[in-house]
C-alpha cells in the first residue's frame, strides 16, 4: 500500500505514468474499444468506468498546457455536435481534477483510432458507456 495513490492506479498504470514523457498521450477506453489492436501497450482495469480512471490520472498526471487540445474525445457516427453523458462527464473530472483544466475536442472515429495507435499505452477499462473514450496529453511536472 501507498499513501495519498489512488487505489484506482494499479502498479501497471502506475509504471506506464511513469514511464510517460511530456507530450506522450494515453488512451482510456470503453469496453468496446480494439485496445489490443490498436494499443502499443495495452493494461487493463476491467470493472472501472472511464471516468473513476480519468480522475484518478489527473490525480497524479498533469495535462499538457503548452497545447491548446490536450485531451481528445471520439465523435459521435453520424452526429458530430452530440455530447454523450460519458463526454460530458470527462469534461467534468477535467475541470475538477486536471491542474490546467481544457475544453475536450472530438475527433471523427477513425482519426481517434489512428491516433490511439501513437500513443504511449491504452488503458482498457470496463466503461459500458457508449463513446466512453478519451485521449489526454502528459505536461510538464514543474520542480
Amino acid at each position: 500500500m501507498l499513501r495519498d495513490i489512488d487505489p484506482v492506479l494499479s502498479p501497471d498504470l502506475l509504471h506506464i505514468l511513469r514511464s510517460m514523457g511530456h507530450g506522450d498521450e494515453l488512451v482510456l477506453a470503453d469496453a468496446n474499444f480494439p485496445a489490443s489492436s490498436v494499443g502499443q501497450r495495452v493494461t487493463r482495469l476491467d470493472g472501472l468506468e472511464a471516468t473513476r480512471v480519468l480522475e484518478a490520472v489527473l490525480s497524479v498526471m498533469p495535462l499538457d498546457h503548452f497545447v491548446s487540445d490536450p485531451a481528445h474525445v471520439m465523435e459521435v457516427v453520424g452526429d458530430a455536435q452530440a455530447v454523450p453523458p460519458v463526454v460530458a462527464a470527462f469534461q467534468a473530472c477535467i475541470n475538477e481534477g486536471a491542474d490546467h483544466p481544457a475544453s475536450l475536442q472530438s475527433l471523427e472515429r477513425f482519426a481517434f483510432y489512428e491516433r490511439a495507435r501513437r500513443a504511449f499505452a491504452v488503458v482498457q477499462t470496463g466503461e459500458t458507456r457508449l463513446y466512453g473514450n478519451i485521449i489526454v496529453k502528459k505536461g510538464v511536472v514543474a520542480p
